[in-house]
């Protein structure tokens, strides 16, 4: 038999497949091997292949399409409703061989090596920051119990740190003392390491043409234009501006019915790594209005008149986001409009 799709569901050591033929009917269910995944699909002839978007989708979407299958990547979200009944492995490979045979379903571009390398960057470098704070926190709170405070901000944490280093904070038990030293060496420690990822991160904005182009925009400083050029590429999964924003969750939340329109607040549904770093960088351009208001942009300064900072900020994360597709999807940087 001739299969034509094939549903298939990851898993660490143990995967499972589903094929069909052109007719509808199951050529085959069943579970493979790690090591026998690549081995099967070379037995087979080129077909559609779907996979759900999720850890290793994308090394697997890239090794498929190497024996010259045709790989269609899902959101998870989307292919539950295709779940019949109960939780399986073979049930769920079913599912996705169902969904990714729909004709207005969303697929997800397979990333390259490249663009995974520089997203592993940007996820350590986020980890080490929330290592950083907890750090923070944990050395705030056990000098507080010695009626110690520490002043707000991370130059201030870092002072003190080397401060407890340098044995200059006495009239504490030499315990209490032997704690907070360790956990001030190790906050110092991240604070450094967090300053290699931040260098190496602007090398790589300076080597992508993408990011450079991303950066001709008002707002959008290396991190943000690395992090949205490894994400998404040149934007071409996406048919327009307003799609992307969607995808990033900066649109509101539709519960309109019966003919009356109820929008809510932003659907957050999305990446929320980038979007919170295009809501900081819009909170910049707010604040530019009260600093320096002959910079502002005037369709945001006309906002902010009639909303709130808040809700403004998250407008022109919103605006920014459909800038961003244009300026990929275009290959070109930025340009105003004349006032």
């Amino acid at each position: 038999m001739q299969v034509t799709t094939v549903g298939l569901d990851l898993a660490k050591n143990i995967f499972h497949v589903h094929g069909v033929t052109e007719g509808g009917e199951v050529a085959f269910n069943r579970p493979l091997r790690r090591a026998q995944v690549l081995a099967f699909f070379e037995r087979l002839s080129p077909c559609l292949i779907g996979v759900e978007a999720c850890a290793s989708s994308h090394h697997w979407g890239r090794e498929l399409s190497k024996l010259g299958h045709t790989v269609r990547l899902m959101p998870p979200m989307y292919v539950k409703p295709y779940v019949k009944r109960g939780k399986s492995d073979a049930v769920d490979a079913e599912a996705i061989c169902e969904a990714v045979t729909r004709p207005t379903m969303r697929f997800v571009e397979i990333k390259s090596q490249n663009q995974q390398a520089l997203l592993s960057l940007h996820r350590a470098r986020d980890f080490v920051v929330r290592q950083r704070t907890q750090r923070i926190n944990m050395l705030r709170s056990l000098a507080a119990e010695f009626g110690i405070t520490i002043a707000r901000g991370v130059a201030r944490a870092i002072d003190f740190a080397k401060g407890i280093i340098d044995d200059k904070q006495s009239g504490l038990p030499e315990l209490a003392q032997d704690v907070l030293r360790v956990l001030s060496r190790q906050l110092v420690d991240l604070h450094n390491r967090l300053g290699w990822y931040e260098i190496t991160m602007r090398i790589q904005a300076r080597l992508s043409r993408q990011a450079q182009l991303l950066q001709t925009i008002p707002g959008v400083g290396p991190v943000t234009a690395s992090a949205v050029a490894a994400m998404i590429g040149a934007g071409h999964q996406f048919r327009s501006g307003r799609e992307f924003a969607a995808w990033l969750g900066l649109t509101p939340r539709n519960h309109s019915s019966g003919g009356k329109e109820r929008l809510g607040k932003i659907t957050k549904m999305g990446d929320r790594y980038l979007r919170q770093l295009i809501v900081v960088g819009m909170t910049s351009r707010v604040r530019q209005v009260s600093n320096h208001p002959e910079r502002a942009d005037p369709w945001l300064t006309k906002l902010l008149q009639r909303k709130p900072a808040r809700l403004a900020t998250v407008a022109m994360a919103n605006k920014t986001a459909r800038i961003m597709w244009a300026v990929l999807t275009r290959d070109e940087p930025y340009k105003p409009h004349a006032a």
